[in-house]
């Protein structure tokens, strides 16, 4: 099955699989004691992994011993401000080892169905399957606004979804009204999908002769997002695990999970 087959799969079916395993092992820096000590201390190291940490202070709280890098800081923090701050304060990159591991272990703030809005829109099974391609090219086109727009996070890309979704609404009474978002880094994001919607379909008329790309369909598939990112939302104000799940479902990604979700609404 070919990459960009399997990243339709994916993205219709919501699956989500964990990330690769994260390392546990505590990293070390180079300790250079006089010459006399040189061996024994490499011991120690090997034996102690904090023993390089001795006398040092964590670089947010400056109280406690730091037990482990922090590439958000840039420095070397404590177990307990990694817990804590970790996209709260800290912009944590989505490769560090220890945000990775703790996406395993998140609870998501609880997804309420009752209460999600644009609820009469209907998003179904079928509209993601028979729109793959279009729905792989929006988180295409999201993932790559966001990383090319600097301090973007899950709640800008939810405020840019929440803008577009409303502009198409109103497309569906025959007018066009640009509802763009007042949050500076979201007007950016929103531009970036229209834009890249126009693009899509002059593409697809050169090919085909015509544009098959329904308002309709598309406002279905926005709505899907904006839900994903709802269901996706950690409650961190530099949270970025939505856009996280959606760079994982990139084409490149071959991982695999659920075949179904609790977004596809009757």
């Amino acid at each position: 099955m070919g990459n960009r087959k399997r990243a339709r799969i994916q993205l219709a079916a919501l699956l989500l699989a964990a990330s690769s395993p994260a390392c546990t092992s505590v990293r070390l820096r180079r300790h250079d004691p006089p010459a006399g000590r040189r061996f024994a201390s490499g011991l120690e190291m090997l034996v102690s992994p904090a023993a390089y940490t001795k006398g040092m202070a964590c670089a947010i709280c400056q109280a406690r011993r730091p037990r482990r890098h922090c590439p958000g800081v840039h420095g070397d923090i404590c177990t307990i401000c990694c817990g804590t701050e970790r996209e709260v304060t800290v912009s944590c990159p989505l490769d560090c080892e220890y945000l990775r591991d703790a996406r395993k272990h998140e609870k998501a703030t609880p997804f309420d169905a009752e209460n999600l809005p644009n609820r009469d829109i209907r998003v179904s099974e079928e509209l993601l399957e028979s729109n793959g391609e279009l729905l792989e090219f929006l988180s295409h086109t999201l993932v790559t606004a966001a990383f090319e727009t600097p301090g973007v996070v899950d709640s800008d890309l939810r405020d840019a979804l929440a803008a577009l979704i409303r502009t198409y609404r109103t497309l569906q009474t025959g007018i066009y009204y640009q509802s763009l978002p007042e949050n500076a880094l979201a007007a950016k994001i929103f531009r970036a999908v229209e834009d890249a919607v126009a693009e899509f379909r002059r593409q697809e008329t050169d090919r085909l002769g015509m544009s098959r790309t329904r308002d309709a369909d598309l406002l279905g598939l926005l709505v899907f997002l904006e839900r994903l990112q709802l269901d996706r939302n950690n409650g961190r104000p530099r949270g970025r695990a939505f856009l996280d799940l959606l760079r994982g479902l990139q084409p490149e990604s071959t991982d695999g999970a659920s075949d179904s979700s609790p977004l596809v609404l009757p």
